[in-house]
């Protein structure tokens, strides 16, 4: 059963499971099982997505109850008026300790034409473990929070990956030595980017929306062990509200 943020007669909010697909696609291969269907028998009805989340990706996803719900939800992720904040545990230390990553992305196909992408982020928590990998006998690893001013496909992956900082866990853009690191020493065998925050307007009403979606075991096990903690303040913003 999914866990439900929020719900109303107009829109409803899930922690989506990291390994879940959302819907049936070319991009997911053999998955067997899909949120939108599993949501659709927990709730009963016709339910509508407003916006997608990588299959790996957990956190906020907002489902529309109606057609028209979903479409004035697509009018602000598509003008930018929906402010996302992501937690991504990445390979190395990013420096500046604070940046914005602008470097124009394809879309889900890569020989297709390159839009502006940027993101923000903030290195939040730092460690470096005792395990050799290749000619390092120490490994660095830091705690990003990451927000998206565009909303390209795997913006944030590629951008970390860009800069040399790829997620844990990434299959596609990351790095496999310590993708196995992760799953062999932490037992942790999922891609490490959430979608923890997200805030919007409630799109019948208008009123502001702040939506927070807890981690997961393997998540807050992680930090637990790295001695790592979540920043209280739910104002911190790193990227301007359009």
């Amino acid at each position: 059963m999914l866990e439900i943020l929020y719900q109303d007669d107009a829109l409803i909010a899930v922690n989506k499971p990291a390994g879940l697909a959302v819907h049936r696609s070319k991009m997911v291969g053999n998955a067997e099982t899909f949120l939108i269907d599993v949501l659709r028998e927990q709730v009963g009805g016709i339910v509508y997505l407003a916006h997608r989340l990588d299959r790996a990706t957990s956190g906020v996803l907002l489902i529309a109850r109606s057609t028209e719900v979903a479409a004035a939800l697509g009018e602000q992720f598509m003008g930018r008026d929906v402010h996302k904040q992501y937690l991504a545990v990445v390979r190395g230390w990013p420096e500046p300790t604070e940046g914005v990553v602008d470097y124009a992305l394809p879309g889900s196909r890569e020989t297709g034409p390159r839009r502006e992408a940027r993101t923000a982020y903030q290195r939040l928590a730092t460690v470096e473990v005792p395990i050799a990998l290749g000619r390092y006998p120490q490994q660095r690893y830091a705690l990003v929070l990451a927000e998206p001013e565009s909303g390209r496909f795997r913006q944030i992956r590629k951008h970390m990956a860009h800069i040399h900082h790829p997620v844990i866990g990434d299959c596609q853009h990351g790095r496999g030595d310590h993708n196995r690191l992760y799953k062999q020493y932490f037992s942790c065998h999922r891609m490490l980017l959430h979608a923890w925050r997200l805030r919007f307007r409630h799109p019948v009403d208008g009123r502001p929306m702040e939506l927070e979606a807890p981690l997961d075991d393997a998540y807050r096990g992680l930090l637990a062990r790295f001695g790592w903690q979540l920043p209280m303040d739910q104002s911190i913003s790193l990227a301007p509200t359009s």
